[in-house]
């Protein structure tokens, strides 16, 4: 492939078993993840991960802090920022406790796989160095499903800071992969006073980069990532700050990105319709 993009060797057998029936989609798991920015001297810098190369999804790409929604995440907390019902509007989902927990994953994952916590004693107010021994034994105790992110807020007197939050877009993927995510991407400025590290067993290095550097680096395939990734980041190239980026997340549309597989002329078309440059055409023979 001449850039990038990761696409998986099984992808075309297992879209010929859906298209021929033979295929039962998985539910997909609902999910968050958060493109934390800062400002440098030529705009702002993403935070990014590189997925260990042993990783059974997805291994080698970079990739945004995140993971999957805790049912636990559902658990009354303290807020700050919209009402819930606002953020299901905004989520495109009909249950406030719904929007609550995806709003909560992001912000937990962002912890436990960044060290970063957008959340502070009151509504106005956020927390700074995260980077204790108590800290880090609630992060570890998080990620290991010990404690739920309610209790930890709880037990810190915490609010969530969902006003720190933007939602920029949701992908899901697509119905021939195993393991198949509903995923809300979010932006957040990384709060000052708090720094980033690569907390997560999941990756094997972390960096700061701009976004059109990122992208420069997929389109001449020194970088590997997933169609939700490369977009998220071309998307934040106009942007001049992280607050610029934040005011913006308001007008970014959340239809949720779905990829379609559809055979042609002996050919299978591999598309995620409003975004052409993923477009695969996949001959008898296998992937091109």
């Amino acid at each position: 492939m001449s850039n990038g993009q990761w696409y998986p060797p099984e992808w075309p057998d297992r879209i010929r078993a859906l298209a021929a029936g033979e295929l039962t989609p998985v539910t997909p798991r609902r999910a968050a993840t958060v493109l934390l920015l800062r400002d440098g001297d030529a705009g702002p810098d993403v935070h990014m991960l590189r997925r260990r190369a042993s990783m059974a999804f997805a291994g080698g790409a970079y990739a945004y802090p995140g993971g999957g929604v805790d049912p636990r995440d559902e658990h009354p907390v303290r807020w700050a920022g919209p009402s819930l019902d606002t953020w299901a509007a905004r989520l495109g989902l009909d249950d406030p406790a719904q929007a609550q927990a995806v709003v909560c994953a992001a912000v937990r994952e962002t912890y436990e796989e960044a060290g970063v916590l957008l959340a502070g004693e009151t509504e106005d107010t956020i927390v700074g160095d995260t980077t204790g021994a108590d800290w880090e034994r609630d992060r570890e105790a998080l990620v290991a499903r010990e404690l739920s992110f309610a209790d930890f807020l709880d037990r810190r007197g915490l609010v969530v800071r969902s006003d720190l939050l933007g939602a920029w877009a949701r992908w899901i993927t697509p119905e021939f992969e195993q393991r198949r995510y509903d995923t809300w991407f979010f932006v957040a400025a990384l709060p000052a006073g708090q720094r980033t590290r690569n907390a997560s067993t999941e990756a094997d290095r972390t960096v700061w980069i701009r976004p059109a550097e990122a992208a420069a680096g997929y389109d001449r395939g020194e970088l590997t990532m997933m169609p939700p990734t490369i977009s998220t980041l071309r998307t934040l190239e106009p942007y001049g700050t992280a607050a610029e980026a934040l005011a913006g997340a308001r007008e970014q549309d959340m239809t949720p990105v779905l990829a379609q597989a559809r055979l042609e002329g002996g050919e299978l078309v591999l598309s995620w319709p409003g975004h052409e440059e993923f477009t695969k055409i996949i001959p008898t023979g296998g992937a091109r």
